[in-house]
């Protein structure tokens, strides 16, 4: 082979050699750009402050009639006429039903016409003794034989009384239960009646919140029955005892019913307003729950992102009180929680502000 190409595979091998290389050099300067180039999460975020805050302590409650009963017969009679209709509003003391009670009037007439004559007796003897024409003990005889005919006479108008059935206070009747014509015996359900113009509402409290339940505290209730009403009312009393397995104890709340919304066994949520404080307050969906972790997306001055693990009080309203872990100032994540990691950089749309991996340019390829 002549000498001048002897040279030719030392060219070739020193040409691969300096073409691998190059391409070595750009494989790393993309692989640089790759990893320096991670945008900014987008999120918005809120500084924690200080706020008036009104806790109030939520429970479901059952309504019950300020005066409440079940009337009944107490004799076993015929209906002879019923003097209401159902839902009528009565007064204390109206009849409500008139039983037959013909016997017993017949009854009454002869044990007062005993009385009479007992009385009669009595005085005549009265007089003789007085002229000493009979015994005294005769007298004493006279005197318990008129006391015992006038407590007949009143045993005979308390039978007639029962045989007119009575409202026992003023209040709204039920529904009719009897007719003109049937007969009933004692315990006969006549119909319910209904003091319905305050009504109590008793609801549980755990036990853990009676330091902060006192009488006169402000209530407001509202039923699926009336959207969109809110009745107010007061704390009357708080029940002495707790209750060793549900470990709560009873309220009753007092309010007035002047429309008569409130019906006795309606359900009711019971809200009890306590006062106003200031307290560390956030959105509700800024509050991130994994497990058994309660934890905000704090912001640092960076602008990378950290979990700060807290501890949150009453939630109201889309709001929820913290009551550890944050510091008025703070800069906290409040929504794209979901897209963040411990040391991401983030930025929000309204600034435009860049982080600054995004403002670092991207290093050069080399080749």
């Amino acid at each position: 082979m002549p000498a001048r190409f002897r040279p030719l595979p030392f060219l070739l091998s020193a040409c691969v050699v300096a073409t691998l290389a190059g391409c070595g050099d750009r494989s790393a300067g993309a692989g640089e750009r790759q990893g320096g180039g991670v945008p900014a999460a987008v999120v918005t975020t809120q500084q924690v402050a200080m706020q008036p805050w009104s806790d109030t302590i939520s429970a479901p409650g059952t309504v019950k009639a300020r005066e409440s009963v079940t009337i009944t017969a107490k004799v076993s009679e015929t209906v002879e006429r019923v003097h209401f209709e159902s839902g009528d509003e009565v007064s204390g003391g109206a009849t409500l039903v008139t039983l037959s009670g013909n016997q017993q009037q017949a009854a009454l007439q002869a044990a007062e016409a005993a009385a009479k004559e007992a009385e009669q007796q009595f005085r005549r003897g009265s007089e003789l003794v007085q002229q000493q024409l009979i015994a005294r003990s005769q007298l004493d005889t006279q005197r318990a034989t008129r006391d015992a005919t006038l407590a007949r006479v009143a045993q005979m108008r308390a039978d007639i009384g029962d045989r007119r059935i009575r409202a026992p206070f003023a209040g709204v009747l039920g529904i009719r239960q009897v007719s003109p014509g049937a007969l009933v015996t004692p315990g006969t359900v006549v119909a319910t009646l209904d003091d319905i113009s305050r009504v109590h509402v008793d609801f549980q409290v755990p036990e853990v919140q009676l330091s902060q339940l006192a009488t006169g505290q402000r209530l407001q209730g509202s039923s699926v029955a009336w959207p969109g009403e809110v009745f107010e009312g007061a704390v009357s009393s708080i029940d002495t005892r707790v209750d060793a397995t549900t470990r709560a104890v009873t309220v009753r709340g007092d309010f007035p019913n002047a429309s008569r919304h409130l019906r006795p066994g309606m359900l009711v949520q019971v809200q009890v307003a306590r006062p106003q404080r200031e307290a560390l307050v956030l959105p509700e969906i800024a509050v991130v729950q994994v497990g058994r972790d309660t934890f905000v997306w704090r912001v640092k001055d960076d602008d990378t992102v950290e979990r700060a693990i807290v501890a949150v009080g009453e939630r109201r309203a889309g709001q929820v009180e913290v009551v550890e872990g944050l510091a008025a100032g703070d800069r906290v994540v409040v929504d794209g929680t979901g897209k963040l990691r411990p040391g991401m950089q983030v930025t929000e749309p309204a600034t435009g502000k860049a982080s600054p991996a995004e403002a670092a340019p991207a290093p050069a390829a080399q080749g």
